[in-house]
């Protein structure tokens, strides 16, 4: 079979990828592939086990259409100094003019008017002077938040609308490699995900990796296979912090999301405040292997009486060490492993009294955990020390900016590690060494969240409508 595009994965950066295809009236034959089914088949049985069943042959929260970001708090960051390092590839001024045109695709099918945090008040001014004299930068970044069940909905509209426009999605489908010869890249093989039977190969001239955090670990495998210019990338360790929203109350209603970052000593490692759910619910993702990953989501209608919010440590490796990927797998199996397999979730207070925290302590305190099977245990024993040492010393800094923030019933939920892949090396138009293979959105290593990677894919859809 012979297309003219063939995009691997579903994620904001290939749907966008299409949908700006065909908004210029390409008249190019697209095909996407996708390892999970369609948004409007995608379920999780936590809804009404409680427990996670560990799905087969995926987890239905990071795998399907749209990728993990139809079951995340669905924030769009509109600022270019928020989500990854694609300004460094294209410039801040494009990066910006290009977040706008996305934004607007979003309103157009159905995302909220409302923007958080835009204003310049006191309250903003307070909040910065606190966290300057805590040694911590506040980034501005307006939010648009769809929410949850909001972005299922945007979601199923963008789906329909490519599928309508004649764009073909193969779902249930897994590409096992890439057909590259002579340095050229000629299509993709692919079976179904769940027989992993009968092969087959189909053609274009080209092909966009768009896998997504999901996908990093195969596209590194594809690095090494093929020779696809690459470096080792970032690998973010952390935690999910979870406490009471009347401790948040002033940020959340003056920011909606706090995206704050430190240095801390003694390594001054990049430590960063990410993903803040005002009223959220801690969530867990499952990634190969039956790896648990904790993850937090924002309802637009259904609340909690919490706020939730990552802390993430920044490590980058030098030579001779490449596998940052694996050393985050690592760290979260190990956490894993203490859990029996779930969320392991532990009190800031029990930490610095050098002790584990055990169930009933849990059931004991204000901040009632939102995340039903977390197993109450101790992070310290998995956590490398190196990062550990970094959370714990930004949350002491948090507590000028939010006074209460390092109360001793603050809970920790852990291992929250973010998959960036291996940067590949790509030029302005995304393409790397390999003549007709483009790399986009968190797979790519550029991009980081669902604005910027949809950014990527609607540069991409422009490039390709450039092409003769």
């Amino acid at each position: 079979m012979m297309y003219d595009v063939i995009i691997v994965g579903a994620g904001p950066s290939g749907i966008f990828t299409a949908l700006e295809l065909v908004r210029q009236k390409s008249n190019k034959k697209i095909l996407i592939i996708e390892e999970g089914r369609s948004i409007d088949k995608r379920r999780c049985p936590k809804e009404k086990t409680k427990v996670c069943v560990s799905c087969k042959p995926y987890c239905h929260i990071t795998t399907g259409f749209s990728g993990a970001g139809a079951f995340s708090d669905g924030k769009l960051s509109l600022s270019y100094e928020v989500g990854g390092d694609l300004p460094n590839l294209i410039g801040s001024h494009k990066a910006q003019e290009y977040i706008n045109y996305t934004d607007k695709i979003y309103l157009e099918f159905g995302a909220d008017t409302k923007i958080e945090g835009i204003e310049n008040n006191e309250e903003i001014k307070e909040i910065r002077r606190n966290a300057i004299q805590a040694g911590l930068k506040l980034v501005d970044c307006p939010i648009r938040h769809l929410g949850t069940e909001k972005a299922q909905e945007i979601y199923l509209k963008i789906q329909n609308y490519l599928l309508d426009a004649g764009v073909n999605i193969k779902f249930d489908t897994v590409v096992t490699d890439l057909v590259i010869e002579d340095g050229i890249a000629k299509g993709v093989k692919l079976v179904d995900a769940s027989t992993k039977t009968e092969e087959e190969t189909i053609y274009a001239p080209t092909v966009i990796v768009a896998t997504g955090r999901k996908g990093a670990d195969w596209l590194k495998d594809m690095c090494t296979a093929h020779e696809i210019s690459h470096r080792s990338g970032t690998v973010d360790i952390g935690v999910r912090v979870e406490i009471r929203n009347e401790i948040m109350e002033k940020v959340n209603t003056v920011l909606y999301e706090s995206k704050l970052i430190g240095y801390p000593q003694p390594f001054n490692d990049k430590v960063r405040t990410f993903c803040q759910n005002p009223g959220g619910f801690v969530s867990q993702e499952n990634y190969d292997n039956n790896l648990a990953i904790v993850n937090g989501h924002s309802y637009k209608e259904k609340k909690s009486d919490n706020t939730n919010l990552a802390i993430l440590s920044s490590h980058n490796f030098a030579e001779p060490f490449d596998q940052s990927i694996e050393y985050g797998k690592q760290v979260a199996q190990l956490v894993n492993m203490l859990g029996n397999g779930r969320i392991l979730v532990q009190r800031y207070g029990d930490i610095l009294d050098g002790k584990r925290t055990w169930q009933h302590e849990l059931d004991q305190t204000n901040v009632k955990y939102t995340l039903p099977d977390a197993v109450a245990g101790d992070l310290t024993s998995a956590i490398p020390y190196r990062p550990m040492l970094n959370i714990l010393n930004f949350i002491q800094a948090m507590n000028t900016v939010v006074p209460g923030f390092a109360g001793r019933e603050t809970l920790l939920y852990g291992p929250e590690i973010k998959f960036y892949s291996n940067k590949i090396n790509i030029n302005d138009k995304f393409e790397s060494n390999i003549k007709g293979l483009y790399c986009l959105g968190d797979s790519s290593g550029w991009t980081r969240g669902l604005m910027m990677a949809s950014v990527m894919g609607v540069l991409m859809g422009k490039v390709l409508c450039e092409e003769k």
